[in-house]
């Protein structure tokens, strides 16, 4: 091993150590990435703990991202070195390589974190939803009552007033037809 490394060129070694150096921490980058290892912190995100920060969307330029740069880098020129390229042709091969390996690894982890949810009830989702009466819903909106709805695909328990001139009472199918500004549902009986 010792011998190869050494009749190689300064060229042909820088090519080498890049290739192997950034294969070597890409992969324990990716196995702690699905192993579910905090790797965000290598990469200096001082703003991990703050709540609601939706991150800065496209990253093109983070650590993940650079060593998939030096590991395509690195191996693309060792490719053209082997096919006798001469050397700016090599660099520039390389270079375009690495650029791109970051621009679909950015891509990549762009479209991934889109594919998150925050979890937070958004109750505009449950307009013109059907549910049944939980607890008797007041006519007139005289008093509050309680619906079963499915609302972002979870069963939910949630406030509700109706317009009707009669009670709204357990077992009764309705429809949201609004929710006011403090999270109440305005349901109506489904079939009159």
């Amino acid at each position: 091993m010792d011998e190869w490394f050494s009749a190689l060129t300064l060229f042909e070694k820088v090519y080498w150590i890049t290739a192997i150096a950034g294969s070597i921490i890409l992969l324990i980058l990716m196995v702690l990435t699905f192993v579910g290892g905090d790797v965000d912190d290598l990469s200096g995100d001082v703003d991990v703990d703050i709540d609601g920060d939706s991150g800065i969307g496209f990253q093109f330029l983070s650590f993940k991202n650079l060593m998939g740069f030096f590991t395509i880098f690195g191996w693309s020129g060792i490719s053209c070195i082997e096919n006798g390229l001469s050397t700016s042709t090599t660099i520039l091969i390389s270079v375009i390589c690495g650029l791109l390996m970051m621009l679909i690894m950015a891509a990549l982890f762009y479209y991934l974190s889109k594919m998150q949810s925050s979890g937070t009830l958004k109750l505009k989702n449950a307009l013109d939803q059907i549910g049944e009466v939980y607890l008797t819903i007041g006519a007139n909106r005289s008093s509050i009552g309680k619906v079963s709805i499915n609302v972002q695909g979870t069963l939910r328990e949630l406030q509700a007033l109706t317009d009707e001139d009669t009670d709204l009472k357990q077992g009764n199918v309705v429809q949201v037809k609004e929710v006011t500004d403090n999270g109440i549902l305005i349901v109506q009986l489904l079939n009159k």
